[in-house]
């Protein structure tokens, strides 16, 4: 369990987490698997958010997901993916979060996904938070955690009260 001072020393970043919808590359599922193979190589993601009409998110789609399409057992078949759409290979259960954020929640699931889809109460996409502006807030609050705590090793806090 994360101490209350950590979670409020984090959250006074909370404003800067959300990366909003419209500034995140992704794809809907009924989209052709080569324009997911494009959009991934052009924006440079490993994995990109999957949304369906009513912009839900619907699952998550990257590159290791498309490439093994392209190959046979002796040759790499790009036309392989031509008929495909996104979503018959992405992957289906994707972990989100919303606001107000769960912060032991994000950092626990961050530590193995680079980002996390941001969902409103109807499942509707809203945006990410990235691992990078997690610990963003993990750094500030390394190099200013002696402006709002004074900090002292246990042993002297045990010395001084006796």
């Amino acid at each position: 369990m994360i101490s209350d001072a950590v979670k409020k020393l984090l959250l006074k970043n909370e404003d800067t987490f959300l990366i909003p919808d419209e500034k995140v590359a992704h794809v809907m599922n009924t989209n052709p698997l080569n324009h997911a193979l494009l959009v991934l190589t052009k924006v440079g993601y490993t994995r990109i958010p999957v949304l369906n009409i009513e912009g839900k998110i619907v699952g998550l789609i990257g590159l290791a997901d498309i490439v093994p399409t392209m190959f046979d057992l002796a040759d790499i078949q790009p036309d392989n993916i031509a008929e495909l759409l996104v979503e018959d290979v992405m992957v289906k259960e994707v972990k989100t979060v919303c606001q107000p954020y769960d912060i032991e929640y994000i950092l626990h699931l961050l530590v193995d996904d680079p980002f996390l889809p941001v969902v409103d109460s109807h499942n509707k996409f809203t945006g990410i938070v990235t691992r990078k502006e997690i610990l963003k807030a993990v750094n500030q609050m390394a190099h200013t955690i002696e402006n709002d705590y004074q900090i002292m090793p246990l042993a002297a806090i045990k010395v001084a009260s006796q």
